[in-house]
């Protein structure tokens, strides 16, 4: 059997975080270059170290600006830890120290191929309810007088002269062009006969 410590993050920035303390040396601080980096103000840059010393893990502080606490009471020198201690980094961030033993030999079994597990029934498929059949009300002799025929639908008027709409617009373009031709020619024998005081009088200098 083989004892794995590891620390839990129980108050900071990543509550319920997990980190294994595989090392032989774990430094503990804000910056990145740290085994374990916390991005917080109360942490110092290198602010604690943990060494593993004959199977146990030691705690040292490393002279950070806050200080490094073991349940609550601050510590000066280096520090045995025991499973359950709470390890507090300034006064935001608390560690909970755990030690757990496991067999690195030990095979583990799925619960699918485990030999005492036995094969559940499988469940029975599930039947859909069959909606009733909803029967028609027999016929009933009609009393009354019989409803006249219906009105007979009377189909829309066919143009019958489907063209003539779409010849309307060229009828207008050709009548709209003689008339400019016929303007343009009579200002054309205006202008050749010098008449345009006789047709237009108002001119200056007629």
């Amino acid at each position: 059997m083989s004892v794995r410590y590891r620390l839990v993050m129980r108050s900071g920035p990543n509550p319920g975080a997990t980190y294994t303390l595989d090392l032989s040396q774990t430094t503990i601080g804000r910056d990145g270059g740290n085994s374990i980096s916390i991005n917080d103000a109360e942490v110092s840059r290198y602010h604690a170290r943990m060494t593993s010393q004959g199977g146990k893990i030691v705690l040292e502080d490393l002279g950070s600006t806050n200080g490094t606490s073991v349940n609550g009471n601050r510590i000066s020198g280096p520090h045995v830890l025991k499973s359950g201690e709470m390890i507090g980094f300034g006064e935001d961030i608390v560690f909970l120290f755990e030690a757990e033993n496991f067999d690195p030999d030990a095979t583990v079994l799925s619960a699918a191929v485990h030999p005492n597990s036995q094969p559940q029934p499988a469940a029975a498929p599930r039947q859909r309810p069959v909606a009733p059949v909803m029967q028609a009300p027999p016929p009933q002799a009609y009393v009354g007088q019989v409803p006249a025929d219906p009105i007979p639908s009377i189909p829309p008027p066919v143009n019958a002269e489907p063209g003539g709409r779409k010849a309307l617009p060229i009828v207008l373009a050709v009548s709209a062009l003689v008339l400019l031709c016929s303007c343009g020619a009579f200002f054309w024998w205006i202008d050749a006969t010098y008449r345009w005081c006789t047709f237009f009088p108002f001119i200056s200098g007629c």
